[in-house]
């Protein structure tokens, strides 16, 4: 296990420290983890992806509020980067091997830190909420898929996608951010329609496990269509899927805990760590 030295937040309620979890530059996250207010209980975790298109151009520091708010409501909070396109190796398939490794880390994690693994949620924003249900679906994949990877898999509590992008075809179709599908997976869906169908959590339908898509009306980067035909595809396919609608909020006020809208995610995220665990 790597470690960079770690810092206390002003308040004490919470330490933070770096962790490499594989061998590339973006193989690294952020774990916060707060002082337990009973050390027999450890604390859930919530597994925080960034978004930015799957693009190099943004970083885990997008996140660093939301971390920082969980993480002072008694919550470990493990803020991941990973590869993305313009990195080294990033895109297809290694942005997504990377988020998955990261989730494995975990097991690390938890011989140095008391974590309850069977209440671990991912969240993620944008081009992260896509990898979030993409976790969440990663047990639907065929044994055959070049994105599994060699290690226990954690069962999660639920998956929160918060102004998702979690139609990677729908993505394509709509030419989001200037063609990043097309760029993620290296062409269209019909170029590779492999590469959707294991890639897409709308695709992998059904994830079997609650969801909570978290989603402004005035987002421009990704509309909110995107989470209404994404909730009616889950919810046709036997999944329970909360589709929560923001009137009047934007792309990044969601991931903004000062904001009504961050409050709102705080609040789901803190429900859904309440829910009987995975076992």
């Amino acid at each position: 296990m790597h470690e960079q030295p770690g810092s206390f937040s002003s308040s004490s309620s919470w330490f933070k420290s770096r962790y490499n979890y594989g061998p590339a530059d973006q193989n690294f996250g952020d774990l916060y983890y707060p002082q337990p207010s009973d050390p027999q209980q450890p604390p859930p975790v919530v597994v925080l992806l960034h978004g930015g298109f799957w693009r190099a151009a943004y970083g885990l520091d997008l996140m660093v509020a939301m971390a920082e708010a969980l993480a002072a409501r008694g919550l470990a909070v493990w803020n991941v980067e990973y590869r993305r396109v313009g990195d080294p190796g990033g895109g297809w398939p290694n942005t997504l091997l990377d988020v998955a490794q990261a989730v494995a880390y975990l097991h690390t994690l938890n011989a140095k830190f008391a974590l309850d693994l069977h209440r671990v949620i991912p969240v993620g924003h944008s081009a992260g909420g896509h990898l979030a249900l993409w976790l969440a679906g990663q047990h639907r994949l065929p044994a055959t898929s070049p994105l599994l990877i060699p290690a226990p898999r954690i069962r999660f509590q639920g998956a929160i996608s918060l102004a998702g992008a979690v139609d990677l075809e729908q993505i394509w179709q709509l030419n989001l951010g200037n063609g990043a599908a097309a760029n993620f997976l290296e062409g269209s869906p019909s170029d590779y329609p492999e590469r959707y169908a294991q890639a897409s959590p709308a695709a992998l339908l059904p994830l079997e496990l609650p969801q909570v898509l978290i989603h402004g009306t005035d987002d421009v980067n990704v509309p909110l269509i995107v989470s209404q035909h994404y909730a009616q595809k889950a919810r046709a396919a036997g999944d329970k899927v909360e589709l929560v609608t923001l009137s009047h909020v934007d792309h990044f006020a969601i991931i903004d805990p000062q904001t009504s809208a961050g409050a709102r995610v705080l609040q789901e995220i803190l429900q859904m760590t309440q829910l009987p665990p995975a076992l």
